[in-house]
């Protein structure tokens, strides 16, 4: 029960942490108290994106004859929808299994616990305790959904994403509580399913993390779809006595009393730091979570912290890079520390939105001069004839060297497009060396040529 290094976690960040650990020769155990994968794979990014493809294809099929094609009436099956999520997140759990066993990292399913001195206690679904030892300790156990004072969660009425991916039956309405990537995701899902769904968001717009003008954007796709969305807006009570729930949301306009069958909580997330061992490994904590250096140390010699547990963005690509960065730094390697500035965010509503960098506002405050480059997809060929017009690729340079300092899009497949913005960033690309790169025709691609060339003056297709 001796090892190099023992992850505490076993999703994106842990996983990540111990292959790579493995790679580099390290003995590595991992300790998951749930299912590997942690809650991305299991109950996150996955499953929620196979959900979101289910929706994707009956409003397909809903709008078949925009193609020129005749369906007769189609219904969802709602049970076999989330059947299909359910299985595309076991497969996936199945392959990280594999991975482990293919890179020799020992599993130990149980509940972990931080002992001083390089220590874990694992006990073990059968009661029995275990003891693993290491000079490393890496901590990545995650985080879950942040319950709210006045909208405590029942499981059947008030529920949080876990529960919104395994419903026994679709719901006729839905209220939604917060608009970040979680909220938009669910509630895009439930509407093209046939849900009526209405957000509620405490700040001024829906994916408030956002640019302004992405912000907008979703709203009116939102809209015409028919959902209802109140920004600006809190919920203040629900009573969940009657058939369904009674919502009194605070709004600009004053008081509204909103009725919905389910009302789903999606304000965020914190991290699973309690009960885990800090305080008996003097492990000291900064504004709620685990402090650490550049390298993933902490306040003890010996044990490290990776993913949402740490400062820093709350995504899987985040925690498994803050991984690979904190495994290299114990092996003796010399990793470049995480440009926190360069990280992508990508949202899979429909449409998608994708950014990285400042957006117009941050970067304005930042006393920058700025050029600004817009391309709509309404003016891409690629874009009409796939029938996804709606959205565009916003690009924000500096004025004075031609960095670019951010990226933002809204439109169909923009998730995958967003790579280019953040290897061009890295590289520090200039506005007319991504101009002068020469971009696919027709692609959706070639909106990042058409949205730079738009801020030196120099568009074609606008």
């Amino acid at each position: 029960m001796n090892y190099d290094v023992i992850v505490l976690g076993g999703g994106p960040g842990g996983y990540v942490a111990a292959i790579r650990a493995s790679q580099l020769g390290l003995k590595v155990a991992v300790v998951e108290r749930e299912a590997l994968g942690g809650i991305c794979l299991n109950w996150g990014c996955i499953p929620t994106k196979a959900l979101l493809k289910s929706a994707q294809v009956f409003e397909y099929i809903k709008h078949a004859s925009d193609y020129g094609i005749k369906v007769a009436d189609a219904q969802a099956d709602f049970g076999g929808v989330i059947q299909r999520s359910r299985g595309v997140a076991d497969g996936m759990s199945k392959g990280v299994a594999f991975l482990m066993k293919k890179n020799k990292i020992e599993v130990h399913m149980g509940n972990g616990i931080l002992k001083p001195g390089g220590k874990i206690e694992v006990t073990q679904a059968d009661g029995k305790s275990i003891t693993l030892t290491a000079p490393h300790i890496v901590i990545a156990t995650g985080a879950r959904a942040r319950a709210l004072p006045n909208l405590p969660i029942d499981g059947e009425k008030v529920i949080e994403y876990r529960k919104a991916m395994t419903l026994p039956k679709q719901p006729k309405s839905m209220l939604v509580v917060g608009s970040g990537a979680i909220g938009v995701e669910f509630a895009y899902v439930y509407q093209a399913m046939g849900t009526q769904v209405t957000v509620v968001e405490y700040m001024p717009n829906i994916v408030p993390v956002e640019d302004e003008e992405v912000s907008k954007a979703l709203e009116k796709s939102y809209k015409k779809m028919g959902m209802n969305i109140l920004t600006s807006s809190s919920v203040e009570s629900v009573d969940t006595s009657g058939a369904g729930c009674k919502v009194q949301v605070k709004t600009p306009t004053g008081m509204q009393t909103l009725e919905a069958e389910v009302v789903l909580s999606a304000a965020g997330i914190v991290p699973n730091i309690e009960n885990i061992g800090l305080e008996a490994c003097g492990i000291a904590l900064d504004k709620g979570k685990i402090q650490v250096d550049d390298y993933y140390r902490t306040s003890t010699k010996g044990y490290y912290a990776i993913g949402d547990v740490v400062k820093g963005p709350a995504l899987a690509h985040v925690a498994s890079a803050e991984g690979i960065i904190c495994v290299e730094k114990i092996a003796g390697h010399h990793p470049e520390p995480l440009d926190y500035g360069n990280i992508p965010g990508c949202t899979y509503c429909q449409p998608e939105i994708a950014s990285v960098g400042m957006t117009e506002k941050a970067a304005k405050e930042a006393g920058y001069e700025l050029k600004v480059g817009k391309f709509p997809f309404s003016a891409s060929g690629k874009a009409s004839a796939s029938g996804h017009k709606d959205g565009f690729v916003k690009l924000i340079f500096d004025d004075q060297y031609g960095e670019l300092l951010g990226a933002h899009m809204i439109g169909a497949n923009v998730t995958e497009m967003i790579a280019e913005l953040v290897v061009a960033r890295k590289l520090e690309t200039t506005g007319h060396e991504l101009i002068k790169a020469v971009h696919p025709h027709p692609t959706l691609s070639e909106a990042v040529m058409e949205a730079a060339a738009a801020a030196y003056g120099e568009v074609i297709h606008l």
